[in-house]
């Protein structure tokens, strides 16, 4: 064999070898005789299409910050930074308390006590932020900034991160709202002996209408009962790209309800619950972040999107290691639900749920606002089914 036939060889040899290793990492197809694999991917083709519209400025996040989106993309068309734009959204979703997912009136841990966890990336910059475990303090978003802006650290958690936020000037104040307070005590009724009537006495099947002792807490309820019954994740999510191509993210959230305490999810794990590269785009999620951070979503999702993949695409390819990790065992994954966003530099966007419906039968949906108005668009579903019941 001469040197130049020799060099051909071993050149086709190492692009076979990338290009297989390409297929293992970004998720190739498995074998047609694999008939579960089968059964996923011709259900994924009647999946919404999601908007792949290439507009800019453009801001998106989870559903629950639809209301809010009109406040960042006022900073987008004025010419202000991407991260205060996804910042200015999803800290009046921490400030709500009718939001029990997120800050103020998020659902405790299993002591009765709001922990919050938040990050940040600055896409122009390259930087990040990030603070988990935080007691007291209702925007930790705000937090991982000033963690990104004020330090040289990235990650700060638990009563170091809140005597931080104090020295930079946040208020404590009691995060625990009188429904979410009441939601536990629920939960806690259904969980442990200790914490409801005893049996000696005439209420102790009665828990429920001594806790809503008031009409307006009665109007609570459903939803107590829902939130007992199917502890949610909840989360926001939140990316913005301006006219010039900048994009930044944030991702905050309570966590999972009645939670160990110090138990820390993906939202404030760069490369999990959210991660940005200003040369591609931004990936972030909401839902069961302990499987989120198995995969590193977000990363997953930036690197799919950097090797051409759609965002839609690249956020099914997360769904893809999800559901690999349970060997596409339905009755393990119908317990979580996981949802992923993205959003690359030319503005196409895209949204994928690991379950097409909620428990309340609803398609799931993402919000949008692309410099005209805010709506709600329809998330792909990697399962065509209702799923989520932790």
């Amino acid at each position: 064999m001469s040197e130049w036939t020799r060099r051909r060889f071993f050149l086709a040899s190492a692009i076979g070898g990338l290009a297989a290793s390409g297929r293992r990492l970004f998720g190739a197809t498995p074998a047609v005789g694999d008939s579960g694999w089968r059964e996923i991917f011709a259900g994924r083709g009647a999946a919404p299409q999601g908007v792949a519209a290439k507009a800019r400025p453009i801001i998106i996040s989870s559903a629950n910050g639809v209301a809010h989106l009109d406040d960042g993309m006022a900073i987008l068309k004025s010419g202000g930074d991407t991260l205060d734009a996804a910042l200015a959204v999803v800290t009046k979703v921490e400030g709500d308390p009718e939001d029990d997912s997120v800050g103020y009136g998020g659902l405790p841990n299993e002591e009765g006590v709001v922990e919050l966890d938040a990050s940040v990336m600055h896409g122009p910059t390259r930087r990040a932020g990030a603070v988990a475990s935080v007691q007291k303090i209702k925007n930790p978003s705000l937090v991982a900034k000033a963690v990104m802006n004020k330090t040289n650290h990235v990650f700060i958690v638990g009563e170091g991160a809140r005597r931080f936020a104090v020295d930079e000037g946040f208020q404590e104040m009691n995060l625990l709202t009188d429904r979410s307070r009441l939601a536990w005590l629920a939960w806690k009724a259904t969980s442990s002996e200790n914490w409801r009537p005893g049996l000696d006495s005439p209420e102790w099947k009665e828990k429920m209408s001594e806790l809503l002792d008031t009409p307006e807490r009665q109007a609570w309820a459903a939803h107590i009962e829902q939130v007992v019954a199917h502890p949610p994740t909840g989360t926001i999510n939140c990316l913005a790209l301006n006219a010039k191509g900048e994009i930044s993210g944030t991702t905050t959230t309570s966590g999972l309800a009645w939670k160990i305490p110090g138990r820390v999810g993906d939202s404030p794990v760069i490369g999990a619950g959210l991660f940005v590269d200003g040369d591609v785009g931004g990936g972030g999620s909401t839902g069961r972040g302990e499987e989120n951070i198995k995969i590193c979503g977000g990363h997953t999702i930036v690197e799919a999107m950097r090797q051409g993949k759609s965002p839609k695409d690249a956020c099914l390819e997360a769904l893809d290691r999800v559901v690999r990790n349970y060997a596409i065992d339905k009755s393990r994954l119908k317990k979580f639900h996981l949802t992923f966003y993205a959003l690359n530099k030319d503005g196409e966007h895209g949204s994928a749920s690991l379950w097409a419906k909620g428990l309340d039968g609803k398609p799931h949906h993402y919000a949008v606002h692309d410099g005209t108005k805010a709506q709600l668009v329809p998330c792909a579903g990697y399962f065509d089914a209702i799923g989520g019941d932790y």
